[in-house]
């Protein structure tokens, strides 16, 4: 995911003239003095009090998820300043808004209010949606320091828009660590169970709903991996490998072993010199079998990405 602030969008083809949405009253001073008996939400931009917030959607925290209007925009800009906001463009009418408003809601709670997720109703509010160039529905659009960056038009799965939300915090400067996914504990608590099928079901559902989820797939991997070694005893795996290496079978099994004895490196040079010493059928069921340890691993283990590149050479 790019940084938004530096990406080309809808706002670098043409200035989105905010200014239209200030009052006209002229500038504050740089350092307003606050009125003592002033209630903390009542100035704009203020972190909100116990009393209830403008905006805020019953039954959420007043922080995370607000309704925006076009009375209130200025305050919502302001507070832009500290927190980096979200605007969701949508209406009832629109069926993709309902599919993709829910993910935000829920996000929204989970980074626990690093960000705040601004609804705007577009038929409420024409004003907005012009501004902002609504061409569409649903479209998510961020502010940051009281200036629009990046956004996207449509649904995007779960996985995109924890991206999009984690590239707006890193353009923000802020830095949060990744909430959890309860579906992904399921998964993992029913592998380290040895449930494998619960395990892998559970993987699939999420696969299914965030295809590129690199965890779920780490998860899957596994789940085939523990299969592989059923009933498997190590040490006669290991010699037989050792004693016939042009036994395809024989060392992918013993590559298993190594892996999950914690010798990944030496699992992945075990079947890079086997995709060396086959062709046909028996080198690319090799390549795909090391493919399949490399997911157990994930994509940021830095052994795999070092096997990624001997496997490259062994294969061009």
């Amino acid at each position: 995911m790019s940084d938004p602030r530096t990406t080309p969008s809808i706002f670098t083809r043409g200035a989105v003239d905010l200014s239209a949405l200030r009052p006209s009253a002229p500038a504050k001073p740089a350092a307003p003095s606050r009125p003592a008996a002033a209630p903390a939400a009542a100035v704009p931009g203020a972190v909100p009090g116990p009393g209830p917030v403008p905006g805020a959607v019953p039954g959420v925290t007043p922080d995370v998820i607000i309704d925006v209007t076009e009375a209130d925009f200025q305050s919502v800009l302001e507070r832009s300043l500290t927190t980096p906001i979200l605007l969701d463009f949508w209406a009832d009418w629109c069926e993709p808004c309902k599919k993709l408003s829910p993910v935000l809601e829920k996000l929204a709670v989970e980074y626990g209010g690093s960000w705040i997720l601004g609804k705007v109703n577009v038929d409420e509010n024409p004003r907005l949606a012009q501004v902002f160039r609504v061409q569409g529905i649903p479209q998510v659009t961020a502010l940051i320091g009281g200036q629009p960056v990046e956004g996207f038009s449509g649904v995007l799965s779960e996985t995109q828009v924890r991206q999009y939300v984690d590239a707006v915090l890193k353009a923000a400067g802020v830095s949060v660590a990744t909430p959890e996914d309860p579906r992904l504990d399921a998964a993992d608590d029913a592998l380290m169970g040895g449930d494998l099928d619960a395990a892998e079901a559970a993987y699939r559902k999420i696969l299914a709903e965030s295809p590129a989820d690199a965890a779920a797939e780490s998860g899957l991997a596994q789940v085939e991996l523990y299969r592989r070694i059923a009933g498997v005893d190590p040490s006669t795996a290991l010699a037989k490998a050792d004693a016939d290496p042009e036994d395809v079978e024989a060392q992918r099994l013993a590559a298993d072993i190594e892996v999950l004895s914690g010798q990944a490196a030496e699992a992945y040079s075990r079947l890079i010199t086997l995709v060396k010493k086959t062709a046909g059928d028996d080198r690319d069921a090799v390549r795909k079998h090391l493919l399949s340890l490399f997911a157990v691993a994930g994509p940021d283990d830095p052994a795999v990405a070092g096997a990624r590149r001997a496997l490259a050479s062994a294969l061009f």
